[in-house]
C-alpha cells in the first residue's frame, strides 16, 4: 500500500452565489461561476500548492460544479504530474433546485435551531445525507492507495461543508463537534499529513464557532 504523504481539501473561491445569494433564483447552483476576488483566491492558493507539491505527483478529485472546475483551473499545476478525476460524490449539499432566497434563508434559520448534521433542506440533503457520500467516497479513495505506484499528494477541491464532514469521517469526530466547527473560507485549505507513525495529523484546526454539546461520551 503506497498511501500519499498528503490528502489536501480545498474550498472553491468565492462564487457568484456567495457574494449574491439571488442568484440561486435565475442559475442551477452546480452552473455558478467564480468571481473575480474567487478567482484571485484559487490563484493565490495555486501557489502555495505549486510550491507544496513541487516535482511530486498529485491524484485530483473534483466536484463536478463550475466553481470547483474553475478553481482547480486557476491552480496551474503541471499537468504532466497530475491526474484528473470529476468525483460526484464531492459535490455540494444539495439545497433544492430553483431556490427561492427567501425561504432558503427560512430553512436556514430552521437549521440553525435543529441542528446542521440532522436537518434535511425540503427538497434537498441534510448534512448526514452528504456524510454519507463522503464515506462511500472515502472507502473508493482507501482502495486508490493498494496501487503501488499512487502519487505522494490527493488533492480533492471542493466545497466546505463537504470538507469539515470530510475530516469528520476521516477522524471519527462526533456529531457534536461538527455541530461546532465554521466552514473554511473561500480558497482555504486543510492537510493531512503522514506521520511517522503511520497517522495523518490535520495541519490546522477549523474555527469553533461554539463549545461543542454531546449526548455522551464518545472516543
Amino acid at each position: 500500500m503506497a498511501r500519499p504523504q498528503r490528502i489536501v481539501l480545498v474550498r472553491h473561491g468565492e462564487s457568484e452565489g456567495n457574494a449574491d445569494d439571488t442568484v440561486y433564483e435565475r442559475e442551477p447552483d452546480h452552473a455558478l461561476r467564480l468571481t473575480a476576488t474567487g478567482l484571485r483566491q484559487a490563484r493565490e492558493t495555486g501557489e502555495e500548492l505549486r510550491e507544496q507539491f513541487g516535482d511530486e505527483r498529485v491524484s485530483v478529485y473534483i466536484s463536478p460544479y463550475r466553481r470547483t472546475h474553475e478553481t482547480f483551473r486557476a491552480f496551474e499545476l503541471d499537468p504532466a504530474r497530475v491526474r484528473v478525476r470529476e468525483e460526484p460524490r464531492l459535490r455540494e449539499q444539495d439545497w433544492g433546485n430553483w431556490q427561492d432566497r427567501d425561504d432558503v434563508r427560512l430553512q436556514k434559520a430552521y437549521r440553525d435551531a435543529y441542528g446542521h448534521f440532522f436537518y434535511r433542506f425540503a427538497q434537498g440533503e441534510s448534512g448526514a445525507d452528504v456524510y454519507d457520500r463522503v464515506g462511500a467516497f472515502l472507502e473508493s479513495l482507501h482502495r486508490s492507495f493498494e496501487e503501488t505506484d499512487h502519487p505522494e499528494n490527493v488533492l480533492l477541491v471542493t466545497h466546505g461543508l463537504t470538507m469539515r464532514l470530510f475530516c469528520m469521517r476521516w477522524f471519527h469526530w462526533s456529531v457534536a463537534e461538527f455541530e461546532s466547527l465554521s466552514n473554511p473560507g473561500n480558497g482555504e485549505t486543510r492537510t493531512l499529513l503522514l506521520g511517522e507513525n503511520g497517522r495523518y495529523t490535520l495541519d490546522r484546526p477549523f474555527q469553533h464557532w461554539r463549545t461543542p454539546e454531546p449526548y455522551g461520551r464518545t472516543g
